[in-house]
């Protein structure tokens, strides 16, 4: 299916590796060019290289922790004319509501809810002034299944859900589509790592790590490209009548009893 995404502009954010740069990699892989944003330059600039490289799309990195709102308007000017926002940037700390205080709180939404929500206001205007553009937000399924042992993930995540469904239900009256994905367990390399921890003190043996899924659908975990390829796809003309929805990818986890 040709994605009519060829010659457009999209800027990701934590887009230096795991479901973000998987999501960078498959719209350059549909022709867009890229703008790709995380903390870690280093990591960027292997991206930006391999992205050009293998698939002749431009690509521009934006070193940038966008926590700050500084930052955020800094990365909203220098790409006022995208036509395609990923927000994917931020992970939330597990832990039970005593152990999450009010400053790792604060720190952690920051990033993944106030960063989200403040880059879509800025975003969002100026697409509107356009009269074109799609955010699509990267969130969570701890927000359509709260865990009181991941309290501020599962607040947070639920806070971006209605967010997005708030704002997509309005935005295509100015020509703006507004959706969110939420991944259920993804095997990203930090997926991957925490899972070695866990089987080599449950099994015994970090090798063992993939007995962990066995118990999930398909007995795995969805791979990156799964949900970079639904991210892309909301984002294409392909979804032109989708907004103001969240798409939940996780093999039907979140209809399962706990």
């Amino acid at each position: 299916m040709n994605l009519e995404l060829k010659g457009k502009t999209a800027l990701v954010t934590g887009a230096s590796r795991g479901i973000g740069l998987g999501v960078a990699e498959t719209l350059a892989a549909e022709g867009a060019h890229l703008h790709i944003c995380s903390r870690t330059e280093a990591d960027l600039r292997a991206a930006k290289e391999r992205i050009e490289k293998t698939h002749g799309v431009k690509v521009a990195i934006h070193p940038l922790d966008l926590s700050q709102s500084s930052s955020v308007k800094e990365l909203a000017q220098a790409c006022s004319d995208v036509d395609i926002l990923v927000n994917n940037a931020g992970a939330i700390p597990g832990g039970d509501l005593e152990a999450i205080n009010e400053e790792l709180w604060r720190e952690a939404w920051d990033l993944k809810v106030f960063g989200y929500v403040n880059l879509t206001r800025e975003m969002l205007r100026r697409m509107k002034a356009r009269g074109h553009g799609v955010i699509v937000n990267v969130i969570g399924l701890a927000g359509e299944r709260p865990n009181a042992g991941y309290i501020a993930g599962s607040a947070g995540n639920a806070s971006l859900m209605a967010f997005t469904r708030a704002l997509g239900a309005g935005s295509l009256d100015y020509g703006v589509r507004v959706v969110a994905v939420n991944p259920g367990p993804v095997e990203t390399d930090r997926n991957v790592y925490l899972n070695k921890i866990r089987a080599k003190a449950e099994l015994g043996d970090e090798g063992r790590w993939r007995e962990l899924y066995k118990k999930m659908p398909l007995g795995r975990a969805a791979s990156v490209r799964e949900v970079a390829d639904t991210v892309v796809y909301l984002a294409s003309p392909r979804a032109a009548y989708i907004s103001g929805t969240v798409v939940t990818v996780d093999g039907g986890i979140s209809g399962r009893a706990p």
